[in-house]
């Protein structure tokens, strides 16, 4: 192929996107901020073309600036990477419109899957068990929210409808804080995704929080390359992954990727993406909603079964065929991200200059990166910096090496999630397996 493939993102997914690109002998273009003009995406790529100003709003997020981008270095495609514009659909129709291929999910199905109300519906008719809920309520008065509410029964938790990265999110143990939680969520509902619309559903006391990892192509072939256990969150964020669950049973784990691709095929799924489920404590699982693109901790099925799953997003947009053979995890891998926060100061972001910095190594480490001895990390921009993964054998010795791993990884200049990270996966519990949701609220 005789491609050029522009990456509509910056930072470590940028540059990790480059490096199956090249690798795959294609050109690569990087787009960047005038906050990332000595990013390393920038300094990597073939070529590079300044977009805008750091706010997201006027760079990254800026379609008409982005297209133009790829039309003057007659770039063929753009990979969106995660994020940004990732799961916009009117994105990705205005790719196709200017005749750019979009290396994601087609608009459809962004569409259907960025509605979590319409999710919900759809995955209803497709068989899939979702958690009891109602519609979206933003027209209705506030007795409407407190008889479903009732109805539902406490505890509940209210959601954006076109939420994500745990933004628009209240949990309601009592009726007598659903007024002031209903109006919270609406209102941040409103400021990161630029709608009031919130639905209400019943709360899952300490769920895990995995997720199936699905590829499709353009002839129908689904399969999935098994789970990942997310369930260890700070605020809906994540902060660790691991691949297999320690929680998850062969059977559970056949159930799952059963239910996945059944949901996948009913809406006819093309690319990667994630089916992503509740599971209480006695394994019932509930659809809670579908990514259609490449998640943060891609690596760590990466790792564990062998696959490239960039290469896979690009080779499946210029029309590869899929076997329908599953993937199961052939090792253990674990994923810490690396913020820059102040976890001692409420997590505070800890933006500045990184003054020293050094990385672990070994066998079965791997680190997906973009900064350097030097590099400032501006105040625009998501907290992580990196991510961590080690593999093994078995969950044990991934823990082992982890640890080692965190004891080697140095940064200076800025504060860190290095000791927090360090912490947690030295906790008894977390040893064993024993976490859920709501475990960094114990700990």
């Amino acid at each position: 192929m005789s491609i050029k493939i522009l990456i509509a993102n910056r930072g470590e997914i940028a540059l990790r996107i480059i490096r199956t690109v090249k690798e795959m002998g294609l050109k690569t273009v990087a787009i960047y901020s005038t906050a990332d003009k000595y990013g390393l995406h920038v300094h990597f790529a073939d070529e590079a073309v300044c977009i805008g100003p750091p706010d997201p709003k006027k760079s990254y997020l800026n379609i008409p600036n982005i297209i133009s981008a790829a039309e003057i270095t007659n770039s063929d495609a753009i990979h969106p990477g995660y994020g940004f514009l990732s799961e916009s659909a009117y994105f990705s129709s205005m790719c196709n419109k200017h005749g750019i291929k979009f290396i994601g999910a087609q608009p459809n199905h962004m569409m259907k899957m960025a509605n979590k109300i319409y999710a919900k519906k759809t995955m209803m008719k497709a068989g899939i068990h979702c958690i009891p809920g109602t519609n979206c309520f933003i027209n209705s008065s506030y007795k409407d929210v407190e008889k479903i509410a009732d109805k539902i029964g406490y505890p509940i938790i209210i959601k954006s409808v076109y939420g994500g990265g745990g933004k628009g999110i209240r949990s309601v143990f009592e009726k007598n804080d659903l007024k002031i939680c209903w109006g919270e969520a609406k209102k941040e509902s409103l400021s990161f995704f630029g709608k009031k619309d919130v639905y209400i559903e019943k709360l899952i006391i300490d769920p895990r929080h995995i997720e199936i990892q699905i590829m499709g192509d353009s002839y129908g072939n689904i399969c999935h390359l098994s789970e990942r256990d997310c369930s260890i969150q700070r605020r809906n964020q994540k902060l660790l992954e691991e691949t297999p669950s320690p929680f998850i049973t062969p059977y559970l784990r056949k159930k799952m990727g059963e239910k996945s691709i059944k949901a996948a095929e009913f809406i006819h799924y093309e690319g990667i993406g994630t089916i992503e489920f509740l599971v209480d404590k006695n394994k019932n699982f509930y659809f809670m909603e579908m990514n259609p693109r490449i998640q943060v901790e891609h690596p760590i099925t990466e790792e564990t079964v062998g696959i490239d799953l960039v290469q896979e997003q690009i080779s499946i947009a210029y029309g590869k065929k899929l076997s329908k053979k599953n993937y199961y995890p052939k090792m253990c891998s674990i994923e810490c991200r690396i913020n820059a926060e102040d976890p001692s100061n409420n997590f505070r972001p800890s933006p500045g200059k990184i003054t020293q910095l050094h990385f672990p190594g070994g066998k079965g480490v791997r680190i997906d990166t973009h900064i350097y001895s030097g590099y400032y990390i501006s105040h625009y921009y998501d907290s992580m910096i990196a991510k961590l993964i080690s593999t093994e054998k078995n969950r044990e010795k991934a823990i082992k090496k982890m640890h080692r791993c965190l004891d080697e990884f140095v940064i200076e200049g800025i504060h860190t999630s290095i000791q927090f990270q360090k912490n947690l996966i030295q906790n008894n519990d977390f040893m064993k397996g024993d976490y859920n949701t709501n475990f960094i609220k114990k700990i």
